[in-house]
């Protein structure tokens, strides 16, 4: 059995939808198939996700929602008469929309998340009505009729072990196609909770392990996962196989093709993934695979980046001699709830280096003054200007020349190196810039050991 995932770009509309059913055809161990809200038609277009979080809003704010419903309907109902379905077939997706705005929800979050969700389920039974008007089996399965549950917050929900268990009880025909709706899932209390933006992903290597799947093949609107962002390298290499633990490390960095978290739950049952394009589903994309037999056909397999971050340098004399400066910075860290990415340390010198995502101006501020009273270092410096590189391979690992060969280059083109750090795993090395010199490292490193 193989379990699918499209992208909410391969199910934009009609003609894209009917694409999707071909692939869905053209093999019969494609049979449970996860499904986004549909995406964007053109590049000035409204994902539907988008429409259902105005929605939201809209009925927060105790304003008039009417157009916007119909607005949302008018997508699916355009969908439906692409495959001459009748008015009276969709009918019931209209009730739903409507419904939202009149359900009771615990809290602002659920709303939200109920709301967001919707997107996804409504096209989900559009799909399945539409597979079996052309004489396809299909069954539509929900989060709740299979038992996929979450825990964590109404937005940012985390798959509950018990999942799996459920997943076991439900069973296939071998004539049957499950169609699916991503993102969300079904709190203990039998609230609505979405993953984090993305998270169609995460639903189907929810349901490849869950349905023991021999190929999880997830397909989006790219050939393949490339060696390097097409926008900073011309016509990158595609990279044919990498391991579980290369896309991880690149999806860190920048790589947008997986949400961070997709692969877990494949990882954690070993399950082969295919990255493939629905628009020429002929081609192999990227295979990725376990790193148990892995044989890596170059040192490096791929190079990302990411202008997100920001530093905290500390100096101060005999700080790697001194107990106790370490655990009070972390101590202040979590007092502020604020999660670190990296710290690397020298005899004398700490750099903290964060995200930018969850901090502002004013926690800056207080972090760097608790800090500076705690531990009073003789320099303390808050560095803005803060890129990371990953050059990421397994065939990286005992290559004891390869962090030279890698600065080399850089330093005849003066790029400053902040920080240079090799991962634990030893198939990464972590490079920090200047923000502005980013992109510059990425050509710099790919022309020269990948073009």
């Amino acid at each position: 059995m193989k379990v699918i995932k499209f992208g909410g770009s391969s199910l934009a509309d009609g003609p894209h939808i009917a694409q999707a059913i071909k692939i869905i055809k053209s093999d019969p161990q494609r049979q449970v198939i996860t499904v986004s809200a549909p995406g964007k038609r053109k590049k000035d277009d409204v994902k539907v996700t988008d429409l259902l979080i105005h929605y939201a809003q809209t009925v927060l704010h105790h304003q008039d929602y009417q157009d916007i419903i119909n607005q949302i309907f008018k997508r699916y109902k355009e969908i439906a008469q692409y495959f001459d379905l009748k008015n009276e077939d969709i009918r019931d997706i209209y009730t739903i929309i409507q419904s939202l705005a009149t359900t009771h929800y615990p809290n602002k979050e659920y709303l939200l998340a109920a709301f967001k969700a919707h997107g996804e389920y409504l096209n989900a039974k559009l799909i399945t009505l539409i597979m079996n008007h052309q004489g396809i089996k299909t069954r539509f399965l929900s989060p709740k009729d299979v038992g996929l549950m979450v825990t964590g917050e109404p937005n940012n929900a985390i798959v509950n072990p018990e999942t799996y268990l459920n997943l076991r009880r439900i069973k296939v025909a071998k004539d049957e196609r499950i169609v699916f709706p991503g993102f969300f899932g079904i709190t203990p209390s039998g609230q609505i909770a979405t993953f984090s933006r993305g998270g169609s992903d995460i639903t189907g290597a929810i349901l490849a392990r869950g349905f023991h799947a021999d190929l999880y093949e997830n397909f989006t609107d790219v050939d393949a996962i490339f060696s390097a962002d097409p926008k900073i390298v011309k016509h990158p290499r595609p990279i044919k196989k990498m391991t579980y633990r290369e896309m991880r490390e690149l999806s860190y960095a920048g790589f947008s093709v997986f949400h961070d978290e997709a692969l877990i739950p494949a990882i954690q049952s070993q399950i082969p993934v295919n990255v493939k394009n629905t628009n020429t589903p002929e081609k192999e994309g990227t295979l990725i695979v376990p790193e148990y037999n892995f044989e890596p056909q170059s040192v490096i397999t791929g190079i990302a980046g990411g202008k997100n971050f920001c530093a905290l340098y500390l100096h101060k004399y005999l700080f790697n001699s001194t107990s106790g400066y370490t655990l009070r910075i972390f101590q202040i860290l979590n007092e502020h709830n604020v999660s670190y990415e990296h710290m690397p340390s020298g005899i004398d010198d700490i750099t903290i280096i964060f995200k930018k995502d969850n901090l502002n101006a004013k926690l800056i501020d207080e972090i760097c003054d608790e800090i500076q009273t705690a531990i009073n270092p003789d320099q303390l410096q808050w560095i803005d200007d803060y890129a990371i590189t990953m050059v990421v391979g397994e065939g990286m690992k005992d290559k004891m020349s390869l962090c030279a060969s890698i600065l080399a280059p850089l330093g005849e083109k003066n790029i400053s190196i902040q920080m240079i750090n090799q991962g634990a795993s030893q198939i990464s090395i972590m490079i920090g810039t200047r923000r502005e010199e980013a992109e510059e490292v990425i050509k710099t490193i790919y022309k020269k050991f990948l073009n």
